[in-house]
């Protein structure tokens, strides 16, 4: 592969985009969802006799450096200045991040003389964990309504996009960090080059950036379809982070697998040249993605058949039950879940409504479908016989929760990476 660093998003022009990491022309298709809303862009009550922005969800890969991406279809800032999404309703979610936190402060041996940076820090369910031990901590959150959550808990946030520029105003700041953190953000930037330039500047002699994103291999072994939409931008193996990392004179030294999203990893990477030992996970991982065709283009190309499937197999299981009488609500109002309603074309004529631990989203209508969110208590009225899990990825959360529903019978849908029904009474958490 010869690829160099060049500071541009994907640009469509005609019919041909390009690569927002190594700007290759780029025309083969991954998967192709066909038209959606913005998947956190929830609609209230009193807009609902509106018409609502519907974008090509097509996803690409890249021949050159293998890169699965999304076209840029709107502006970062229409997507992320307001957001809906706050880390630290999933109690799970910030567990994890606690042991992250407790892992890095023994590995890292970080103390009072130390600076952490994480990059898109939400409400500070990460940070937070830092405080106690004094270590000195700065988010920055592009969302001021989520910034605003985590300013209040006392960490120090600053409100912006993450690139180049802020990175030299950080660094100008006196702001070098020992540690930057960067949980499912990668994803979600536009100009890679651009992002990973920051963080190479604004990182410390010594330090350490550690990155967490989905893997693309779990992502298509496990029919993961709805885990794309348009606050993601690109789905990354350990190949294109390699990759990525050299451009911009950085090394991957570690990595580790983790269970989150269904499937992610967790990167950890340095100034190249720092004497790091690398790890023999970052090899044994490369090797596991060749020997499943990850470096090869027509695994790739493979995936939409699969997705297709999916799709047919969750309707004709909603069909089934509907033709029986049954009846369905969901849990969660997720981005993932948005995807996979529009895609799947599920609405009110299916899930009579879905629930969410988020006060934000209660009152409001999930993109597309329009299908009313509500309490969780809302369950708990309707008796469902059904209950649909759109976060997949916490179901093992949700259901220990919730397992009360099968006090009148109910039972919990999963609907990827197949359709399996979960009786609460059988369930072991």
């Amino acid at each position: 592969m010869n690829v160099q660093p060049k500071s541009m998003p994907s640009i469509a022009t005609g019919t041909t985009s390009f690569c927002r990491l190594c700007n290759a022309p780029i025309t083969t298709t991954f998967v192709d969802l066909g038209l959606s809303p913005l998947c956190e862009s929830f609609v209230p009550e009193s807009r609902m006799h509106e018409m609502e922005a519907f974008f090509p969800l097509h996803a690409f890969v890249c021949s050159e450096c293998l890169l699965v991406q999304l076209e840029q279809q709107v502006s970062r800032e229409a997507i992320f200045e307001e957001y809906a999404y706050f880390s630290s309703y999933s109690s799970s979610w910030v567990a994890h991040a606690k042991a992250y936190c407790d892992d890095m402060i023994a590995r890292l041996q970080l103390d009072r003389q130390s600076m952490v940076v994480e990059l898109a820090s939400n409400d500070g369910y990460l940070l937070q964990h830092f405080l106690p031990s004094g270590i000195p901590v700065m988010g920055v959150e592009p969302a001021a309504n989520v910034a605003r959550v985590a300013i209040e808990k006392g960490i120090p946030t600053r409100v912006d996009f993450f690139g180049r520029a802020l990175a030299a105003d950080m660094v100008i700041e006196g702001r070098r960090a020992d540690l930057i953190i960067g949980n499912n953000v990668l994803a979600q930037v536009p100009d890679l080059n651009d992002f990973v330039a920051g963080m190479k500047m604004l990182l410390s002699d010594e330090g350490v950036i550690t990155l967490e994103f989905p893997h693309i291999l779990a992502l298509m072994t496990f029919n993961q379809f709805d885990t794309i939409y348009h606050e993601h931008f690109s789905y990354f193996s350990m190949l294109t982070v390699r990759t990525m990392a050299r451009m911009h004179d950085l090394e991957v030294f570690d990595v580790k697998e983790i269970p989150t999203h269904g499937g992610s990893l967790r990167v950890y990477l340095t100034h190249a040249g720092n004497g790091f030992a690398v790890r023999p996970s970052v090899g044994a991982l490369i090797a596991r993605e060749i020997a499943a065709g990850l470096d090869r283009i027509e695994t790739y190309t493979a995936f939409a058949a699969a997705a297709r499937k999916t799709k047919r197999n969750i309707l004709s299981f909603l069909i089934d039950a509907k033709e029986a009488g049954k009846s369905i609500c969901g849990y969660g109002a997720p981005g993932k879940g948005n995807t996979l309603l529009n895609y799947c074309g599920i609405g009110t004529d299916f899930l009579d409504f879905t629930v969410d631990l988020n006060p934000y989203k209660h009152g409001r209508f999930t993109p597309g479908m329009r299908i009313p969110i509500r309490s969780v208590e809302a369950i708990e009225a309707a008796k469902p016989d059904y209950v649909f899990i759109l976060p997949w990825n916490l179901k093992d959360e949700i259901i220990a929760q919730m397992r009360r529903i099968g006090d009148w019978g109910g039972k919990f849908v999963v609907p990827i990476p197949f359709v399996h029904i979960v009786d609460p009474k059988e369930f072991a958490s």
